[in-house]
């Protein structure tokens, strides 16, 4: 495992678990935010796309981001997709959990410094809100691509909960793929 490409919903812990396969393996790791989201704002798509594609044209690396629109210059070339697919009522309490760290100042991040109380929980696109729309809007269509993915050889790894993932971890299993 050298080309690893990790997504799934927010607070599922993605960045955790990237930057501890990216010690692991050795690997650089990038977070697709960190590109997407300049201070200018958001990159074009196609500016985005040649980035993204730019870092995963080299021998190994670990990337994050919730990007399926990136599949072909990402996940392809991946040569193991791990998708976090945890439940809903986790994802909305861990959403709630951090949320609330950041709005108390516990927690500094780009997005903490954006975060209001209407952002977080109130509003119409409110993180909550958006969480749950894209859960269901999502969800089917992950599944489809993660299945023409896997059918052009890429390992996936489906990790459902937070004790799955320790349990893959500690397992060793991930020294064993490619």
């Amino acid at each position: 495992m050298r080309r690893v490409a990790l997504f799934g919903p927010p607070a599922t812990g993605k960045s955790t678990l990237a930057r501890w396969l990216s010690a692991e393996l050795d690997q650089p790791h990038t977070d697709l935010d960190d590109i997407l989201f300049t201070p200018e704002g958001a990159l074009p798509l196609d500016e985005f796309r040649r980035q993204a594609a730019q870092i995963t044209c080299t021998d190994g690396w670990v990337v994050e981001g919730n990007f399926s629109k990136l599949a072909d210059v990402v996940w392809h070339r991946a040569d193991t997709l791990i998708w976090l697919d945890f439940p809903l009522p986790l994802i909305l309490y861990r959403i709630t959990r951090r949320s609330l760290r950041q709005l108390a100042g516990r927690e500094d991040s780009a997005q903490a410094r954006r975060l209001t109380w209407s952002s977080a929980f109130f509003a119409r696109r409110s993180l909550l809100h958006t969480a749950i729309r894209k859960y269901r809007a999502n969800r089917p269509r992950y599944a489809r691509q993660v299945a023409e993915t896997a059918n052009l050889g890429v390992d996936v790894v489906r990790l459902r909960s937070p004790r799955e993932v320790d349990r893959w971890k500690s397992s060793g299993q991930w020294r064993s793929m490619r």
